[in-house]
Order: C-alpha cells, then structure tokens, then sequence
C-alpha cells in the first residue's frame, strides 16, 4: 500500500475497537491528568501572594505556603501515579487483543499472504510492531492530553491576571501548529520508507540464517554482505532524515516561545510605568508563561511517537483488515472414503506466466495408490496441493467423494487429508504434541503410531520418551528420525487420504528401508498420491501418472508404461536413482 502525506486522522478511530474497551481505565487516566494539568498554574498563584503580603508581617500564616505546596504536589503524585498505571492497563489491555487478532488472521490467511510477506516481515509485524507501536502512541497520546490540558489551564490563568498580554502568547499558537504540521508529514513518510526498508532488512538476515550452509558452501559471504550493507544504509539515511525533521521542531517552537516572551516582558514593564502592576503579579505572571515552554517543546516533539506508533500498528491492522481469511463450503463429515477426481483442472499462478496446470482430469478410485512422475516443473506439486486447497484452480473441479472440494467446509476437507513431505516440519514441543498435532494426545495411541513409524526404539533412548522436546523444526533428530516422526503423526490422523511428496528423498539407505516400511503401514487401505523419483516408491503403485509442462501425458501400471515406449520409458531407461534424472524428475 502507498504511504499517505500525512498521519490519517481516522487512523486513530480504527484503534477503537482495540484499545477502547477498557472504559473504568480511560475513565480514570483522564480525571488523573486533568487534576494533573489543573495543578500547574497552582505552582505561580502562589507566588503571587508570597511575594505581594508573605513578607509583611502578620500578612500570611507561616504554615500556609508550606501546607499548600505539599497539598500540591501530593495531589500532583497522585494524579500521576494513577494516569501512568491506568494508561499501562489501556495499552497492554488493547496489545493483547490486537496480537490475538493478528496471530488468528495468520492462521486463517488465504494463501497469497504468505507469497506477498515473508517471514521475518510478519512476525514482526506480530511481535514487535505492535507493542513498540502500542506503547509509544498511547504514551504519546496521553503525552498529548496531558500538555495540552496543562496548557489551557496556564493560559486561563494568564488571561485572569492580564488578558491583554495573554493575547500576545496566543499569537504563539498557529504558528507551532504550522511547523509541527509541516514536520510530521515529513516524519510520516519517513516513517512508512524506514518500515518497508527493515522488513527487507530482516527479510536478507532470515535468508542467510536459513540458508546459511549454502552461503558458506558457495563462498557467497560478501555479495550477501553487500546486500545487508546496501539496505542498512538505506535505514541510516532514513534515520538520519527523521532525527533532522524531529530536531527541527524544539529549536523553531523554542524561538517563537523566546520571541512572545521577550514581547510580553517589554509590554510588562511599559505597563508597569503607566498603569502600575505589583511584583507579585509580574511574576506570577512571567513564571507562568515560562511554564508554557515545556508543554509546547513536548506538543513539538510528540509528532514523532505518535506518528512511528500510529504507523507500526495501522501495519497490523492493515494485516487484518486487507487479508482476506480462507473461504469454504458448509458441507463436513467425520469420514471421507477417499474417491478423488480431478475434472479438467487448469491453474495459473501469474497473468504472464505459464501455466502449472492445463486442463488436467484425473480420477482415483478409494484406497487407490497413484504415483505422479515426470520433469520438474510438470505440475506435480500443484496438482497435490488442489487437494487441501493451498492451490485454488482458475478453471476446473476438485472432486473429494463426488463434492467439489470448494463445497467442502475448510477444517472438515483438511481432517481427509494427511501429508508426509521432504521438508519435514515441526514445532518446538514434545514428540506426543507433534505427532497429535491438531488433536488431543493420547499417549497410548502416539507410542503405537511411533511403532508403526518405526521410531519406538529410538523413543526408548531419551530420558523423557514422548515428552521429549524435539527443538527447533527437530534438528535434534535426523532426517529419517523425522521423515518416520512425519509418517507417524499421519497415522495418528487417520485421514482417508494420503499424499506422499518426496518422503524418501536425501535418506540414506538404512533410513529409506525403515521410512519405506512405515510407509507401507501408512498406506494401507488409504487413497495416495505418491510424487517421487525412486523407482522402488512407485513401481509397485496401482497406477502412475505421468505429467509434463502441466499436461498429464500418460497413466498406467509400471508395466504398461515401460511397454507403451513414452515418457515414462524413457526415464525409466535412465534410470529413477540416476544423478543425471535430477533435473529431469524431482
């Protein structure tokens, strides 16, 4: 989205519905600080006093100037006490909620949020956007009101001791308006530059955390340093801008605040040799309209909070508002029994690219294994990934049972569907959470499904078996340990279909033949769809397909295939396990 000129101000009522629930907490940060701002033209009244009687005899109690400055700032304590501690109630109150919100629209995002961001971009979006934005615009905020207040009351009481001068001080006003106005629009952009600059930032560091092998295998170290250099000037120069703008702000508010200032004190004195005032309203007076100086220097330095604060969490809520959540069907049942048919399926992922799928129909009857062959970039993958619609077809049908798959209910069609892939994920909890993933342990049914994965004599070796914690993505174990821990939350699901993606690959042969065996368990009386380029994982298929440039080309046996001369001969020739196959099949 492009960044506006300036803050919108309906950018602040779009916070409403997040930080406006805590009502009795607005409710007592704003008496606090209004008590707070009534108590600051308090401080120069009573100068007035002391200064015109509090040393004529017998003029004022002894007592009376002491008791009313510690009455004064004990209320001013107080008032302060509860503002900040209210305020803190608002602002995590209001975090919670939009983190809550926020972690949900990403579990239930469509797709293409996840090809648009990375990472790095939304994850701190969620985790440090929003509380950094939180904090700084309500402390802001409340900055704001608090100054703001305080400066109508000084000035009231500067109109009730000289009307005359104050109106001089007002003249002050429009002009810290206009330059605050000017300066905030310019941090506003900068702002917006800054953000995007340091999600792409991220964006490089969660590249190289994540390929790092790679990078260090191919001596890429300096190009990659040369990316990060290139965007961490970027941020410095935006940085640099920001700070400029915001400095700007104090020495021009204070030279306006110095000018009325200086034309108040000369008119002050004029009308002392004309008219006659006492020294306790002149300096009442004057110590007042010094005390304007720090409210109007905080007014001038607030655009730059409130505009990073109010920016960081429009971000999040743009996440929520703009990303549309993942649509399905009303229709569910506990039980599929796995008929799958593809009718004529095209998909495109780019108005200017090619297609992945063209015109694709291919039907598979219950309990049926069916491999998927063919180059890379075939459309394996795509056709596979139609099925719990993480690819949603531009033309065509996905039938599951006879229903089309976009008629299904969302949580309903997935409860068909298990995957074991190449690129095992878990998350950083015990092998029982990981292998129920979705679902209430069982602890008796996990240690059968990790028998069946062949793992359980591996789980016997830890110290706490299944409660093990399994560490980032399981690097804790190896890549067959994994593979077989993927099989085994597969078979805890029980789905009546099964799609395989490269289960065996980068497996030793020790690691394969015990992956191959769980895998025979797991498809047994299951609907599969196999992709891989082993010829030991498909040749005992009931049927395989054989895609190329999206197009399904040939299908049959193992047999039928190799007899018909195609493709699939072909490859079969070169042999399934032949390096030179890699960038033929994958």
């Amino acid at each position: 989205m492009p960044a506006s000129s300036a803050p919108p101000l309906k950018g602040l009522q779009r916070l409403l519905p997040y930080f406006g629930h805590a009502r009795l907490a607005w409710f007592t940060a704003v008496v606090a600080t209004i008590i707070g701002a009534i108590t600051q033209p308090l401080i120069p009244a009573l100068l007035k006093p002391l200064l015109d009687r509090g040393f004529q005899r017998g003029a004022l109690p002894l007592w009376f100037v002491p008791a009313a400055l510690l009455l004064l700032f004990g209320v001013r304590g107080v008032s302060g006490y509860l503002a900040q501690l209210s305020l803190a109630k608002v602002t995590n109150d209001g975090m919670l909620l939009l983190r809550r919100r926020l972690f949900a629209r990403l579990l239930d995002a469509d797709m293409a949020l996840f090809a648009r961001q990375s990472a790095s971009a939304l994850s701190n979006t969620v985790v440090y956007e929003v509380q950094t934005g939180a904090t700084m615009l309500v402390n802001s905020l409340s900055g704001l009101a608090r100054d703001f207040l305080t400066l109508l009351a000084l000035l009231g009481y500067l109109f009730y001791l000289n009307w005359k001068l104050t109106l001089i001080v007002g003249v002050l006003f429009p002009a810290v308006a206009f330059v605050m106005q000017t300066l905030s629009r310019r941090l506003y952009r900068i702002t917006k530059a800054s953000q995007n600059a340091t999600d792409s930032l991220a964006y490089v560091v969660e590249e190289n955390v994540l390929a790092h092998r790679m990078v260090r295998l191919h001596n890429a170290q300096p190009g990659q340093a040369g990316r990060f250099d290139t965007l961490s000037q970027v941020i410095h120069r935006l940085a640099i801008k920001s700070v400029a703008a915001q400095a700007a702000m104090t020495p021009l508010t204070q030279m306006l605040a110095a000018a009325a200032l200086s034309a108040v004190i000369t008119i002050a004195l004029w009308q002392n040799n004309t008219s006659g005032i006492t020294v306790g309203s002149f300096v009442a007076f004057v110590s007042a309209m010094l005390m304007l100086v720090a409210p109007i220097k905080h007014l001038s330095e607030v655009a730059n909070p409130i505009t990073r604060g109010l920016a960081a969490l429009e971000r999040g809520i743009d996440l929520i508002e703009q990303t549309p959540a993942e649509t399905g069907g009303t229709y569910q049942t506990a039980h599929a029994r796995g008929e799958l048919s593809f009718e004529g399926v095209s998909v495109r992922y780019n108005e200017d690219a090619q297609a992945a799928l063209s015109d694709v129909t291919l039907r598979i009857s219950p309990g049926e294994v069916v491999a998927l062959v063919g180059p890379s970039g075939a459309g394996k993958t795509t056709l596979i990934n139609l099925l719990p619609r993480f690819v949603l077809p531009q033309s065509g049908q996905v039938l599951l049972d006879g229903r089309d798959i976009a008629s299904w209910q969302l949580s309903a069609l997935r409860r068909q569907i298990a995957m074991v892939s190449q690129d095992v994920v878990m998350l950083n909890d015990t092998l029982a959470v990981n292998v129920a993933l979705g679902e209430a342990v069982d602890r008796a049914r996990v240690l059968h499904c990790l028998e069946a994965a062949n793992l359980a004599n591996h789980i016997e070796t830890l110290p706490a078996g299944i409660d093990t914690l399994v560490g980032h993505n399981a690097t804790q174990l190896s890549g067959g340990q994994r593979q077989r821990l993927a099989i085994a939350r597969a078979l805890y699901k029980d789905a009546p279909v099964l799609i395989l993606d490269e289960a065996t690959s980068a497996l030793d042969t020790e690691s394969e033949r015990l992956v191959q065996e769980a895998l025979q368990r797991l498809m047994a009386g299951r609907t599969t769809l196999i992709i891989a380029h082993r010829l030991s994982t498909i040749e005992h298929a009931d049927r395989i397909a054989v895609m190329a440039e999206g197009r399904l080309v040939e299908q049959g046996t193992h047999a039928e295939l190799v007899a018909l001369r195609g493709l699939y001969a072909r490859l079969h020739r070169m042999g399934f396990d032949d390096p030179q196959l890699a960038e033929l099949v994958a």
